[in-house]
This record gives structure tokens, sequence and C-alpha cells, in this order.
């Protein structure tokens, strides 16, 4: 199943995409809901970001180049990081790059949205506690990372993390590619397998730390292959079983 929301002449609604039409459904998407009846069609609406999350987190240089690149022993303390729900934005709108700079990096990602409660889950239970799936581009400002290491400023801006099409509930993550193209020219491309810390592993760490909660939505990390980005380009983020995520990069208006 898809879930979206969109809007239509300024009104927000959540529905179910299949094929081009997009079938209203009121209560929790989460839990109890149910359709309206209201059917639009996918072409006559504003698609925003799938959900408002209610936190980000992030997790750093998860992706190696081929298989026989990853380590023998993962990391005691993977690399975590947060970025504030204020930087979400949906398909095609705009993402800005602060002032005093003049390039960004993006990041393509497959982002996990967290479905229910989860606490100390093991790891052969973590999928129970996943909603669904969905396109992430955790674009990143590094001239703002600390000199001490911290990356919370450059991961924070507003409009610094696009999501989207839709959340799809129907998918296996251990068998999609995460890609993304520049301006049309494909820089990133690869097989989740890549993954250094996997997705089961890195969602068990978490719940041993903190409880997940619904709409909690976990960056996984992004390919090899993000570069800089100037004011003009054009991203295509996409996970060919969820969708496409296009936005394209301006300079902020100072």
């Amino acid at each position: 199943m898809k879930f979206t929301r969109f809007a239509v002449n300024s009104t927000v609604y959540t529905g179910v995409l299949k094929e081009d039409v997009i079938s209203e459904i009121s209560g929790d998407m989460f839990g109890e809901w149910e359709y309206t009846g209201t059917t639009f069609s996918k072409k006559d609406v504003q698609l925003l970001a799938p959900l408002i999350p209610n936190q980000i987190i992030g997790i750093g240089a998860n992706y190696v180049r081929k298989v026989d690149e990853l380590p023998n022993e993962l990391p005691e303390i993977p690399v975590f990081f947060f970025k504030p729900t204020s930087s979400v934005i949906g398909p095609d709108e705009e993402i800005m790059i602060p002032a005093g700079i003049d390039e960004v990096k993006f990041e393509s990602e497959l982002a996990v949205v967290i479905g229910k409660e989860a606490k100390n889950v093991p790891e052969s239970a973590v999928l129970d506690y996943v909603f669904g799936y969905t396109v992430g581009n955790d674009v990143t400002a590094p001239q703002f990372f600390h000199r001490d290491g911290h990356w919370t400023i450059g991961k924070s801006f507003d409009t610094f993390t696009p999501l989207g099409p839709v959340i799809e509930t129907e998918l296996d993550p251990f068998s999609v590619r995460v890609e993304a193209k520049l301006n049309n020219v494909e820089k990133q491309n690869s097989a989740t397998e890549l993954m250094i810390v996997p997705i089961r592993k890195m969602i068990s760490y978490l719940t041993n730390v903190m409880t997940l909660k619904p709409g909690d939505v976990i960056l996984t990390g992004s390919p090899v292959g993000a570069e800089f980005v100037k004011a003009g380009d054009v991203i295509h983020c996409e996970i060919k079983e969820i969708g496409m995520l296009q936005n394209t990069f301006v300079a902020v208006k100072e």
C-alpha cells in the first residue's frame, strides 16, 4: 500500500495511491483508519511529504562500494545524528542553499518509518515495528560541521530533509537499490546489501538506547556517489519500488 499526503486548494489530505488515483482516508494512518469514499486524480493534487515525522534519526557513512569492502566487525557505537522536523519538505519543493555558501551535498537514502512503539527490540523482530518505507534526501552542508566532529548544524537547515513521494508498506528493504540522478546524470546506484550497519541491527540498536514511536523516520545512510550541487541543479532520488523524489536547489534569498 502506498500512503501519501497531498494538498488540493490549500487543504491537506491523507490517502492511498493506486496507479494514478488517490483514495482519501480518515483516522490514524498508523492505527485505525478508513476510506472516506472521496478520490482524487494524482495529476490534480500537490504531493507533500508523506508524513510529518515524530523525529528524524540518521546514520553516517553507512555504505561501501562493493560487498567485499564490508568490514568484518561492525562499529561498537554507530554514528547517529538527529535532524529537525522543520527541515522536512516534499516532492518538487525547493531545497534552499544557506546564505554564505554556494553549494551543498545531496544524499539519496532509504527512509524507514516506524509504525508502533519500540523499545529493546531484538534484531529478529525489528520489521514487526516498521510501518513502511519512503525515499529521503539527507541534504548536508559540511561547511557548517563543527571542527570537533559535530554534524547538527550542517544537517539542520530548513528544506534539508526532502521525503516522498509515498510511504510504501509492502516492500522488501533488502532487495532494493538506492539511486540518484543529478541533472539526469546517474550519481548513486547501490543495493542495500552494501550497508555497513544493516537495517535490522541499526533499528535494534536504537531501541536499546531510546524508545522509538510511530512516525519516527530513520535515514539508513547514503550510497557512495553523493556530490556537491549548486543553485539550479535538479536532483532525482529514487527507489523504484517506492517512487521518485525530485527537488531543485536554489540560493536562499537574503
